[in-house]
């Protein structure tokens, strides 16, 4: 019988998708969803609980006394200050394991979170062994094409991610003609598509690029685009999309590709 799975639910379908997914495979499951974050409609089919963030003694207990075994952390979470996270007091034994990880960034926190888990026994999986259809393939998937501009867009913003991920900063840039318009910080990067139209010079429009951080821990925190995305990079005034290929999990991807489609927008994935 394959092993139930847990999964740390934050925000976004994916965690529904994880869930239907496992389930098809034969899988009970059981979500812990994060108050604030989960979508109260995505977790609803599927046997969940509600947790504050800072709950996580009581993440992991409500997980082990589900016989979960293997679990997966799914959906984008903004990690708040130390004072706001007010860790329960297993939550905080954890968080002294834990250490200065804590203080080092979100990929430096899940890192840290992830390495706990497994040391008290759970095996920590990512979204792509349960979906591995979803990551994005190397080539073209769109009636566009980047051209010779927005290739080298792509290959500076490339240059310019590959600098800033080992800091922790972000997973995606914008370049327009060479010049970096924007780098994705805490905000994200529906937010960081939001400010473009105001730093947009004439000509060409830019390229958003997306890559999974150097060193990052891939069990957490995929680079993730969907449908979305493409409707803010068209309202950004952008050409395209360039992604990480077998590095980045594309959500509903007959729909994002068709949203592209219509919009006159590239996707393209990109061997890194």
């Amino acid at each position: 019988m394959a092993a139930k799975l847990g999964i740390i639910a934050g925000g976004g379908n994916l965690p529904g998708q994880v869930a239907a997914a496992a389930c098809a495979q034969g899988r009970d499951v059981f979500i812990a969803a994060i108050e604030g974050f989960a979508e109260p409609a995505i977790v609803a089919p599927f046997p969940h609980r509600f947790f504050r963030l800072g709950a996580l003694g009581a993440i992991r207990n409500a997980l082990a006394e589900s016989g979960c075994t293997e679990i997966v952390m799914i959906g984008p979470v903004k990690r708040p200050s130390l004072l706001a996270l007010r860790p329960d007091a297993e939550g905080a034994k954890l968080l002294a394991k834990i250490g200065r990880a804590a203080f080092a960034g979100d990929d430096g926190l899940l890192a840290a979170i992830i390495r706990v888990l497994g040391e008290d026994g759970f095996k920590v999986l990512g979204a792509h062994d349960i979906l591995a259809e979803m990551l994005g393939p190397v080539g073209l998937l769109t009636q566009t094409a980047p051209d010779a501009t927005a290739m080298a867009d792509v290959e500076r913003g490339m240059a310019v991610l590959k600098i800033a991920g080992p800091a922790d900063i972000g997973q995606a840039c914008v370049v327009q003609q060479g010049i970096v318009l924007a780098m994705e910080a805490v905000e994200g990067t529906d937010a960081m598509l939001g400010r473009i139209p105001g730093l947009a010079r004439p000509g060409p429009g830019g390229v958003l690029v997306k890559l999974a951080k150097p060193g990052q821990d891939r069990r957490a925190d995929l680079p993730t685009l969907g449908e979305r995305t493409i409707k803010n990079a068209s309202t950004a005034g952008l050409r395209g999309i360039a992604f990480e290929a077998g590095g980045t999990i594309l959500s509903n991807r007959p729909a994002m590709i068709a949203a592209a489609d219509e919009a006159g927008l590239f996707v393209i994935g990109i061997g890194v």
